[in-house]
């Protein structure tokens, strides 16, 4: 890595340990109990610049790479990982399709706001009883005289109920498989469409999880996202891409928990205790490399699915088995509610399965790696 782009890995990462160091860690306790983010957070996110990260400078973005995009991630997970999953899903799987897909006039109109922290970016594919099956959806489509009509809803979709702006697919004939899937970027206040409910989870308490329901939601034309029927590769290429932001948030949830099992080993440091940090301070290495070097493909503009896969795969199962030990070497003070350590380790469970779960990954790597 060039020293310009190191020197701009390290000041916009020092420039995120200000960030949680003013703002998360005071806070991540009543953001997980209250399961709500505190008042002028995501302004104060918005001043920081983090929510432009590597998007355009013409639309108030800052063109960062990947790699520091993923720096930045893991310092804000390490102390929150539901603002470090929210900011993810903004940038890596809402604005950065729009700048990839997008017309120059769709660019101009809806990445700007997105990228100033105007509004929130949510990325809405999953669905109620599919998940991993993204090619069969039931949310659909029609032709309408402004542009479609969308009807169904959509579950567990991050960041929806304060969004501004949401990616969204629907098929245009349910049954039809991934070649009548087409992407919408619409905003929130399309009449239609409404929060159903906001579902109250056991980890990354305070990143908003909710169902989202359109009924005949008039959807502009100029909100078709590509062309028609280009909704499932559209949604193939975000979810690769927001796969490297999320393995970057399990990467600062497994360097939390490393330091956390190192605390407690520390007061008493047994030969047995010293093999546990031992074993988390390798998970924290190894899952770093394979985040950077997914970060580093995608910024070359090469093939990287591979890549962001073995990173998602590796890190979110190195943030458990982080927090396993921390919560081991702790003793009985892990249990209690208030616990930091019990918090690392219910938001490490949610990692193997947002964005594509463990078994997902497991799929992708083993198909490009006997079929090429």
């Amino acid at each position: 890595m060039g020293e310009e782009r190191e020197l701009e890995v390290a000041c916009w990462r020092a420039r995120a340990v200000e960030f949680a160091r003013s703002w998360l860690t005071p806070n991540a306790a009543t953001i997980d109990r209250a399961d709500r983010l505190p008042d002028g957070l995501l302004p104060a996110l918005a001043g920081s610049g983090l929510m432009g990260l590597a998007l355009p400078a013409s639309c108030g973005g800052t063109p960062t790479s990947n790699r520091t995009l993923a720096a930045v991630l893991e310092e804000i997970a390490s102390a929150s990982a539901a603002v470090a999953t929210l900011l993810s899903v903004h940038i890596a799987v809402a604005a950065q399709p729009i700048v990839q897909f997008g017309t120059e006039s769709q660019i101009d109109e809806f990445v700007p706001p997105l990228a100033k922290g105007e509004r929130l970016g949510a990325f809405a594919l999953s669905e109620p009883g599919v998940g991993s099956d993204a090619a069969h959806l039931a949310c659909w489509y029609a032709p309408a005289p402004s542009g479609f009509r969308l009807t169904g809803s959509k579950m567990f979709i991050t960041n929806a109920a304060t969004a501004g702006t949401i990616l969204s697919f629907a098929t245009k004939e349910p049954g039809s498989g991934h070649r009548g899937i087409s992407a919408f970027v619409i905003p929130a206040s399309t009449p239609g469409l409404t929060v159903a409910q906001r579902l109250d989870k056991l980890g990354l308490r305070g990143s908003e999880t909710t169902e989202l329901v359109f009924e005949e939601a008039e959807v502009a034309s100029r909100c078709l996202l590509g062309a028609e029927g280009d909704g499932f590769k559209i949604a193939m290429e975000a979810l690769a891409g927001g796969r490297v932001g999320i393995a970057a948030c399990a990467l600062g949830v497994a360097r939390r928990a490393f330091e956390l099992a190192r605390a407690a080993a520390s007061a008493n440091p047994e030969d047995w205790k010293r093999a546990e940090v031992a074993r988390a301070f390798v998970e924290v290495e190894a899952a770093r490399a394979l985040v950077e070097r997914a970060a580093d493909r995608k910024d070359a503009g090469v093939a990287f699915v591979q890549a962001a896969s073995a990173a998602k795969l590796f890190a979110s199962q190195a943030a458990n088995r982080n927090a396993q030990r921390a919560f081991a070497l702790s003793g009985p003070s892990a249990a209690l509610s208030d616990s930091e350590v019990g918090r690392v380790l219910r938001d490490a469970r949610v990692f193997p399965i947002v964005e594509g779960s463990t078994e997902i990954q497991e799929l992708i790597l083993g198909r490009s790696l006997l079929t090429g």
